[in-house]
């Protein structure tokens, strides 16, 4: 069981998630996150939301903050000398990242430690693991929060064109890849997780084009509003790789709100007569009580049971794309998405 520290500081972290194991390097030197591997040249500048960062070299021990970010250093052989600790899920470790730190040898002292952010970030145990650089290219750091851990180490947050939360992917490979000094092999695990990804929408070429929308958690007790992500958030961005599309509401809604989510009440629920399939996290009790409801069980998606449920904690876990979440979980969710086209089309 990896070490765990407890949190001393403030800030709600975000709890979500979807999630790659695909690399093509590897370190056995997992205990100071140091990496063979890379050159010992710099500096690396990285432009990002507050402005640009400069690591005076490669760095060889890594920290990373908020949810997901082990994941790229992790699919590019480097041991985190800390992480965050998934205070979700029902594990402090993922199981694909699990897998991960298995196969690269981090074990019993060569363990990262975890953060608990389970209030915010954690700066002083962040500090105590004496990082060469902390990456959170996915992300909902605040300015204070930058500032804070810039006093730490060199921090990388999300991307300067993102807003908290948005980072896909493919952008959290190419910025954090570059912060290590391995952009090339970013590149790389970049093109074998678009292969992973096409493989697997050609196989299921009734997903091709599906206005497909995310829900947020669903409350059944209180279903006055409805709540989902918006074109900002990486969730459904997810979609756009897999061939489907956002629908028109979503679209029009998205422009006109910059958040990575929003909210409208029941009585607008008409507005979303153009989606196909919803996903959401919950069960079928939920979905039922949804069908029942007179506003909400008359979108084509409830109606015609068109909505992938989120109730395995890996599953719902791994519908946030990350480096080694997406080959973990991609043929089921898939599937799920699949078997939702199928019953669209029915309608």
């Amino acid at each position: 069981m990896a070490r765990s520290v407890r949190p001393r500081t403030l800030l709600l972290s975000l709890v979500a998630v979807f999630g790659l194991v695909l690399t093509s390097c590897s370190s056995d030197d997992g205990g100071d996150g140091g990496d063979d591997g890379a050159s010992s040249g710099g500096p690396i500048t990285i432009e990002h939301a507050f402005g640009e960062t400069e690591i005076p070299e490669t760095p060889e021990r890594v920290a990373t903050v908020q949810f997901e970010n082990q994941e790229v250093p992790l699919a590019l052989g480097v041991v985190p000398v800390g992480m965050a600790e998934a205070n979700f899920g029902g594990s402090p470790i993922l199981p694909w990242v699990q897998e991960k730190l298995d196969e690269l040898g981090a074990t019993g002292d060569d363990e990262p430690v975890l953060f608990d952010e389970t209030d915010g970030i954690d700066f002083e145990a962040v500090s105590d693991t004496a990082p060469d650089v902390i990456l959170a290219g996915y992300s909902d750091l605040s300015k204070e929060d930058y500032d804070q851990l810039t006093q730490i180490a060199p921090t990388v947050p999300y991307p300067e064109d993102q807003v908290g939360w948005g980072t896909t992917w493919r952008e959290n490979i190419e910025i954090e890849s570059k912060a290590l000094g391995k952009e090339d092999e970013g590149n790389e695990l970049i093109t074998n997780l678009e292969d992973q990804i096409a493989t697997a929408a050609d196989d299921n070429p009734e997903i091709k084009g599906k206005k497909t929308m995310f829900l947020t958690h669903v409350d059944p007790s209180d279903l006055a509003e409805v709540s989902f992500y918006t074109t900002h958030d990486a969730r459904p961005k997810f979609f756009e790789d897999l061939g489907m599309e956002a629908p028109d509401s979503i679209t029009e809604f998205s422009e006109e709100n910059p958040d990575f989510s929003g909210t409208i009440s029941a009585e607008q629920a008409d507005v979303f007569e153009d989606v196909d399939i919803i996903v959401t996290y919950g069960d079928q009790e939920m979905l039922d009580t949804m069908k029942d409801h007179p506003l909400l069980g008359q979108i084509p998606a409830i109606a015609n049971d068109a909505v992938v449920l989120l109730e395995d904690d890996e599953l719902g876990t791994a519908a946030m794309p990350t480096p080694l979440g997406v080959p973990y979980i991609l043929d089921d969710y898939v599937a799920e998405l699949s078997d939702a086209a199928q019953k669209a089309e029915n309608e």
